[in-house]
């Protein structure tokens, strides 16, 4: 991965909050993002897939749901990156944190590394 394929996915607020929520998350729903972001499903799944042709997620399916966390072989560097960026904006985040903790029922993981 270069820095300018990298910042390029990342330019998108909405792929910037998903890869941000992933991680603080460490995987979650696509029901859940869309709950936290208050945006529509199809929307969402868009943002996930241009995150993972960039190389920086993965995804699971478990019955219905499919859910995302971080590549496993991200460079350092990049992992730096989305974890300063993660670090350095709590407040930012904080607002899509409550929309989540306040969603009903979220789904159940049998497993994060499948």
């Amino acid at each position: 991965m270069t820095p300018v394929t990298l910042f390029k996915c990342l330019s998108d607020e909405t792929r910037l909050l998903c890869l941000l929520l992933i991680r603080q998350e460490e995987e979650m729903c696509v029901c859940e993002l869309t709950e936290s972001l208050g945006l529509s499903q199809p929307k969402v799944s868009r943002h996930l897939a241009q995150l993972k042709a960039c190389g920086l997620v993965l995804d699971r399916k478990q019955g219905l749901w499919s859910f995302y966390r971080l590549h496993d072989q991200l460079p350092d560097w990049v992992s730096a990156v989305i974890d300063t960026t993660l670090a350095g904006n709590a407040t930012y985040l904080r607002p899509y944190l409550k929309k989540l903790n306040r969603m009903g029922s979220r789904p159940d993981r049998i497993s994060n590394c499948q």
